[in-house]
């Protein structure tokens, strides 16, 4: 089934600025050079208004359509931050920032809706408001949290809001979602195990924090084989393991350990949180060492909601013929989940190809993709809002 004529002929152009913004990364809320282009494009398009420092550097364009009698507004939401990374793809238009790279196609993302922008703006072929969210610091700042602190929501009348990744090993062309809980919540936590210090060949004068830690790192693992139904999706992970000692002969006084916690469902969200602190204190006391537990909450789960998801299934079937509407629920995390607790709406995969995973060096976004990608995003305009004219 094909893309749209329109935006299958703005290709080129629309691969020209994903490539600028892959040579330009910027990370979190310093996507500055990243929000001043696209706030540029957009008024070059002729949107009816382009809003600039929502949510610190994000940026919104309103496009109203031929008629507005129906009063409906549709948002449509791209990342734009990148990654810490080392880029190792050694394409020609490479990052030009030592350490940083988009190894997640945010600029993929940001390109496409750009793409569904210009598109939307020639022709407004649709009766409601249209508004193109550009949003940062997905990748742990919550920028979708601080653009909905900044009333985006009510600010442009925003009733339903779609957004789109990119999925490595889908072909191109393909579309997979599901209702419900899409992609996990995802919070870490720090554990400081307190012993006392002491020479390695005397640990009986000691409190080994060492095997304390290991003996907390084994337990904590009981919370997703004992405390969560096997049918659950819980994922407990202790990341890093350091000690206040570097050398072989001595006892470490302290250990510190950072670790992530990622499930589905709220209530085990809530239970894990709750073991975490009852396992750690426990563990160490009964080893005669003290844990210090500090909980970060982090994204919540991304949840689609059933008539939306409806609605985004149709679409990409209007599109292309290889549509999963069941997909499997995924580990990571995504703060577009801040804005689907604000209004109804849905969060859709796009084939990528055979490319490395997100977040690998390696890791390139497809401009295959785009034609569809573009076409979806302009088809939930005017498919949600026909101008029945």
């Amino acid at each position: 089934m094909p893309v749209k004529n329109r935006i299958a002929e703005l290709q080129g152009e629309v691969v020209e600025w994903r490539h600028d913004f892959h040579r330009h990364p910027e990370l979190l809320f310093e996507v500055h050079r990243t929000a001043a282009r696209v706030a540029e494009l957009l008024r070059s398009f002729g949107c009816d208004e382009v809003v600039e420092g929502i949510g610190r550097t994000g940026v919104v364009g309103v496009i109203k359509g031929t008629k507005s009698d129906s009063n409906m507004v549709v948002g449509l939401r791209a990342d734009m931050d990148a990654l810490p990374i080392e880029e190792a793809t050694g394409v020609e238009y490479a990052s030009l920032t030592p350490g940083m790279m988009h190894a997640c196609g945010h600029d993929g993302h940001t390109a496409m809706l750009l793409g569904a922008a210009k598109y939307l703006c020639e022709t407004r072929n649709f009766n409601g408001t249209a508004v193109m969210i550009f949003q940062p610091a997905e990748e742990g700042g919550g920028g979708g949290l601080e653009m909905c602190r900044d009333g985006l929501m009510d600010r442009f009348g925003i009733q339903e809001v779609y957004a789109m990744h990119n999925a490595p090993g889908l072909p191109v062309g393909h579309f997979a979602i599901t209702s419900g809980p899409m992609l996990a919540s995802s919070d870490e936590f720090e554990i400081v195990v307190t012993g006392k210090g002491g020479h390695a060949a005397e640990p009986h004068r000691a409190v080994d924090t060492t095997l304390v830690a290991a003996h907390v790192i084994i337990a904590l693992q009981s919370i997703v084989s004992r405390n969560v139904d096997p049918l659950k999706r819980v994922v407990l992970t202790v990341g890093t393991f350091d000690t206040d000692s570097s050398a072989s002969n001595v006892i470490a006084h302290e250990v510190r350990m950072l670790g992530t916690v990622r499930t589905l469902d709220p209530e085990y969200r809530e239970l894990a949180e709750k073991r975490v602190f009852e396992i750690a204190e426990g563990t160490a006391k009964a080893l005669g060492a003290h844990a210090d537990v500090k909980w970060t909450p982090g994204y919540p789960v991304t949840v689609n909601t059933e008539q939306e998801t409806q609605y985004a299934v149709e679409i990409a079937r209007t599109i292309s013929d290889h549509v999963d509407d069941n997909m499997s629920p995924i580990m990571p995390a995504e703060d577009f989940s801040y804005m689907l607790e604000e209004r109804p709406g849905a969060y859709i995969s796009i084939g990528n190809g055979d490319s490395a995973a997100c977040h690998h060096p390696a890791f390139n976004f497809n401009d295959d993709a785009i034609p569809y990608g573009s076409s979806w995003y302009s088809s939930m305009v005017e498919l949600r809002m026909p101008n029945d004219s």
